[in-house]
């Protein structure tokens, strides 16, 4: 084998993938926790599948101070989320100042919104606005 066939071979593989040919649409909302906005929150969209079969990349966002976020594959950053049903969880990051020696109070979100999460969401092909109103009250 030429080398100019090695790497038109590799080219080649490298444009097809691994097969996969995911579906990816565009993907943004606003979270709310009790009514106000949810700053510093990270939304993370993973994929179910049905068994064997492979689900493909989670998507993630971090809300802005409008409680406002776009999300974008894990993978690489291509945005938005795979087409289909989706187990969504949302977390808080706070970013604390290195200089503030205050106290800090952390808004804490149920686990029924990240580690247990009960949250799902369809993507459509066309792409979704997906907005989560969560409370803190069971």
């Amino acid at each position: 084998m030429t080398r100019r066939s090695l790497i038109v071979i590799v080219a080649a593989a490298s444009i097809a993938g691994c097969g996969q040919a995911y579906k990816i649409a565009p993907v943004s909302g606003r979270i709310t926790l009790d009514g106000k906005p949810l700053a510093n929150a990270t939304v993370q969209f993973y994929p179910v599948a049905p068994p064997g079969t492979d689900p493909g990349p989670t998507s993630i966002g971090h809300t802005n101070e409008d409680g406002r976020y776009s999300l974008a594959l894990i993978d690489g950053g291509t945005m938005g989320a795979m087409v289909g049903k989706h187990k969504v969880f949302i977390t808080v990051n706070p970013k604390p100042d290195p200089n503030d020696k205050r106290p800090r109070h952390y808004v804490q979100v149920p686990m029924r919104y990240n580690r247990k999460s009960e949250l799902e969401r369809d993507v459509p092909p066309g792409g979704a606005e997906c907005d989560f109103e969560l409370t803190s009250k069971p």
